[in-house]
């Protein structure tokens, strides 16, 4: 069995990221919320407004529906839930979790898409959850071992966003996994989607011969709005579909 072997609530890594000369990298940081911005404004108020009303809804709901915050299995929500506790409840149910499975790749994707309002370019990171606006094309690092430098990360093109590029690991951070794997990041349109599928696959990750069964899995995946997957268990790694790959 695997142990938990990176834990910090220093997120080390926000120094290994790099921003285009014009853009402005800071935090945003609401009770567990911790949100790493990268675009051309200084637009903390904004968005510590919005995150104020995103956390407020989930809250709320959960107030009502305890069950929405604490069942590992997808639950089903009211037609007038709010509309990103409908999207972590929809993504759940596609991958057969509970829906705060989904919570950090939804709340990536409603700060994004919010500020996007008013500026094209915005990257917005959320416990290595991030959506991105982009007009230029981007690198994502990939850190399955925290403690060695990023050397290989994901080509995002413009062309390809708005979009998600969610991770998971049952060995590094506190996010609650029930598989074994080093990392498993997946790539999707929604952040929610992105954010739930890869909690699912990496539960699923127990094994080498898991990998093979992510690999057989992908034409249901896409089907379901993924389009992009690695996984890696040791120095096992498997890729498939929109998973550029390139040196750092």
């Amino acid at each position: 069995m695997k142990t938990l072997k990176h834990l910090s609530h220093f997120r080390s890594y926000r120094s290994l990221c790099g921003s285009a000369p014009s853009e402005k990298a800071y935090q945003v940081v609401l009770e567990q919320s911790d949100l790493y911005i990268v675009c051309s404004k200084d637009l903390r108020s904004l968005i510590l407004d919005r995150l104020s009303i995103v956390r407020r809804d989930i809250k709320g709901y959960i107030m009502l529906h305890p069950d929405f915050a604490t069942s590992l299995v997808p639950v089903e929500v009211r037609v007038d839930a709010p509309e990103i506790v409908r999207a972590m409840a929809g993504a759940a149910r596609l991958f057969g979790v509970g829906p705060m499975a989904a919570v950090a790749g939804a709340i990536s994707q409603e700060i994004a898409d919010h500020a996007s309002k008013i500026i094209p370019d915005i990257l917005v990171e959320n416990g290595g959850d991030i959506f991105i606006h982009s007009s230029i094309d981007r690198v994502v690092g990939l850190l399955p071992h925290p403690e060695e430098p990023v050397a290989l990360g994901i080509k995002i093109y413009k062309e390809e966003t708005p979009g998600s590029v969610c991770s998971s690991s049952a060995t590094i951070g506190h996010s609650l996994s029930l598989g074994q794997g080093d990392l498993v990041t997946v790539r999707a349109g929604s952040g929610a989607v992105a954010d739930a599928a890869a909690t699912a696959l990496c539960n699923m990750l127990k094994s080498r011969k898991s990998l093979r069964k992510i690999k057989e899995l992908r034409p249901e995946l896409q089907k379901k709005g993924i389009t992009g997957v690695l996984a890696q268990w040791g120095e096992e790694v498997i890729v498939w579909g929109n998973m550029e790959l390139t040196m750092v």
